[in-house]
């Protein structure tokens, strides 16, 4: 059996964290956002890597 993997677009991805889209390419650009790749044109995010980068945040700034 597979699995379905979630992917986010960037604009998904923006809309997911209330972040502008120019965030989401500035933090890409400075590698400091969850890691991303690129599928054909677009870059996508996987979910469950989003996910786990917030619950890392979280723990640095508790």
């Amino acid at each position: 059996m597979t699995q379905s993997v979630e992917l986010l677009t960037t604009k998904q991805l923006a809309e997911y964290l209330n972040k502008p889209v120019n965030t989401i390419r500035g933090w890409r650009h400075r590698k400091v956002g969850p890691t991303g790749f690129r599928l054909g044109r677009d870059i996508v995010y996987r979910r469950a890597v989003v996910d786990s980068w917030l619950a890392e945040r979280e723990k640095t700034a508790a």
